[in-house]
Formats: structure tokens, sequence, C-alpha cells
């Protein structure tokens, strides 16, 4: 098991970036494959983008292809996800998730056993 805390979230424009952070706690989590969720008011979680444990293949949900980016560092034990050309519409809590079946890249969040307490972002009009 590992212990997630995000960071980065906050208010923006609509138009521009955020950089998330999710920091795990424990030596397994090189091993994991990690994800993002996000959970808008009034709506289910649901699948943001994911990366294999060693960081060379990713996945991503429709709505967010080309606008956002998920990477790893697993020398710090962190795994990031940058935000550009941000919408209202990515407004939500957003979560960072740990596989540890890490055989491959999940989308449905039952797969995922640790979460962290999730960031809010707001993005303006």
């Amino acid at each position: 098991q590992v212990q997630l805390v995000e960071s980065g979230g906050g208010l923006v424009q609509a138009g521009g970036s955020l950089r998330l952070s999710c920091a795990a706690s424990g030596r397994t989590f090189s091993s994991y494959n990690m994800a993002w969720f996000r959970q808008a008011p009034g709506k289910e979680r649901e699948f943001v983008t994911a990366i294999t444990w060693s960081g060379k293949t990713t996945s991503y949900a429709d709505s967010v292809k080309g606008r956002v980016t998920i990477s790893r560092d697993n020398t710090k034990n962190t795994v990031y996800l940058q935000m550009n050309s941000l919408k209202p519409e990515d407004t939500a809590v957003y979560y960072c998730a740990a596989d540890h079946s890490n055989i491959v890249l999940q989308r449905n969040l039952k797969f995922y056993e640790d979460w962290g307490q999730g960031t809010q972002v707001t993005v303006s009009s």
C-alpha cells in the first residue's frame, strides 16, 4: 500500500495551465501503474490518464487528449499531470490512484487500490 498526496490544484482562467503532483510514500511506488481521475460536482469519478510503472506507456481519455500529459519520476516517488488549454468543463477534484497489478493500463477505477485525498481544480470562463 502507498499513501498518495496530491497538490498543485487551484483556480485558473480558461486557456490556462496547471501542473498537478502526486507524491507517494513507500518503496513500491515504482512498481505500480498510476492514474489520474477526476470528479465534478454531481458526476461520477472518471478516468483522465494513466501511466505504466516504467513510464513508457500512457493512456488518455478522449476529453483531455492533446491537452494533458502524465509523467512520473520514480526517483522522487511522484507522478505529474500537466494540464494545458484548460476549459471550464475540466473543473473537478482530481485524484491520483495506484494499481498494484501493473499488468495493463486500466481505465476503470475499480482496479485501483490506493487513492489520494484529491486536489480541486477550478477553471473560470
